[in-house]
């Protein structure tokens, strides 16, 4: 049974399903809760690779964007909209967010555009976090790690029906 043909959003053990069926390995790391990227800094040091953050926007037109960047990253939103070509953006609601990719705040990940089954958001990744070997995001809840390689991102959101578009925000 495939994951996008569920009305309610993904498990983790769905997700984990649709990274075995598409040959992606992974490995998690369970810890307490995260909220944001200072407050993971001890359990990121002790994991390699590349650390995520992700931000969950939409611009004034309704368009809706994930952006899947380097937690140390600089993203500055008030120059972001002319280069991605949208209206300017803004932070989406928690409501939007829940429709949209089935996660709640803090829990923002690229592994929820398995929940976008409309194709509605827009995936942005940066250029530093894709060239990292290894890539870590939560696996649809903020109460683990799981890593994969950077190709394997790639291969993820194509399989999940979004075509990725890659930035350097070093240069925005």
């Amino acid at each position: 049974m495939s994951s996008h043909s569920l009305t309610r959003p993904a498990t983790r053990e769905e997700l984990f399903d649709f990274l075995a069926a598409h040959n992606i390995a992974y490995e998690t790391h369970h810890h307490a809760p995260i909220f944001t990227v200072e407050e993971g800094a001890d359990i990121k040091a002790a994991m390699p690779g590349g650390h995520s953050k992700n931000l969950f926007l939409k611009d004034k037109a309704g368009q809706v964007f994930l952006i899947c960047a380097l937690s140390s990253t600089q993203i500055r939103l008030n120059a972001l909209h002319k280069v991605i070509g949208s209206k300017r953006l803004s932070f989406g609601s928690e409501a939007l967010l829940l429709e949209t990719l089935g996660v709640t705040p803090g829990s923002v990940t690229l592994f929820a555009l398995l929940n976008d089954k409309e194709g509605r958001v827009q995936l942005i990744l940066d250029a530093a976090l894709v060239r990292h070997d290894i890539v870590n995001f939560h696996p649809l809840l903020n109460d683990a790690t799981t890593a994969i390689s950077s190709k394997d991102m790639i291969r993820f959101a194509k399989a999940s029906g979004h075509e990725p578009r890659l930035i350097d925000f070093n240069q925005i």
